[in-house]
């Protein structure tokens, strides 16, 4: 029987790029982000596995609707990938936007911590896994990094969250990349990770036998 994975954050970049992988890896895939037109059409191509539910990541009602809405279909929810996050408009402490912040935490914090919440009675009913989007800035300490301070609180609630899941059976994994080539940056990095590297280490996880818990992945570019 085909597994199902939910993704939010799915309609580009890293989410786009895992949900293309697990959908040729055999899993059904729900896509969840705000753009509606860009799901529709990442969901035509990837096909009858795909299915597109927009909604918002800060809004915990609408995680639940989508959640309950993929196993009506699908029957099961075996992982579930909180990945939406964004960054700042302007770097640093003094000289960045307060109001902005918020913005940020609302998403990379409480969007994360909305996904485990209504994916855990799921994740508890087929003993599934919960996936996360850290970063390499949630690794190391960038100048005035508010956004990497967002990283930083993902890794330790990832840890705390697998610790609880263990008492059931289930997994915890926080994949840290470093820069990726998305459209989080203004410009092109083609030197950099593409989203396929990073969809391809929770492929990794995702497949990992059981007995394995795989619980950190830290990618970085070569270059």
């Amino acid at each position: 029987m085909s597994k199902t994975l939910f993704i939010t954050g799915a309609s580009s970049g890293i989410g786009a790029a895992t949900a293309k992988a697990a959908a040729e890896a055999g899993w059904n895939v729900g896509l969840f982000a705000r753009s509606e037109e860009k799901l529709e059409k990442l969901a035509g191509e990837i096909g009858e596995r795909a299915m597109a539910l927009p909604g918002d990541a800060t809004d915990l009602n609408a995680q639940e609707r989508a959640l309950t809405e993929l196993k009506d279909r699908f029957g099961s929810i075996e992982a579930v990938f909180a990945n939406a996050g964004r960054g700042t408009k302007d770097a640093g402490v003094e000289k960045g936007d307060p109001e902005d912040w918020g913005g940020m935490i609302d998403l990379n914090i409480k969007g994360a911590l909305y996904s485990a919440h209504a994916a855990m009675p799921h994740l508890k009913e087929s003993k599934g896994q919960f996936l996360v989007t850290g970063s390499q800035a949630g690794r190391t300490h960038l100048k005035g990094s508010i956004y990497g301070a967002t990283k930083w609180f993902i890794h330790g609630f990832a840890g705390n969250l697998a610790q609880e899941m263990a008492e059931w059976g289930g997994r915890c994994m926080v994949v840290a990349p470093g820069m990726v080539d998305t459209a989080f940056f203004d410009s092109p990095k083609p030197d950099k990770l593409q989203p396929e590297d990073v969809a391809a280490a929770l492929l990794y996880a995702l497949d990992a036998p059981q007995r394995a818990n795989i619980r950190e992945v830290f990618l970085t570019p070569t270059n």
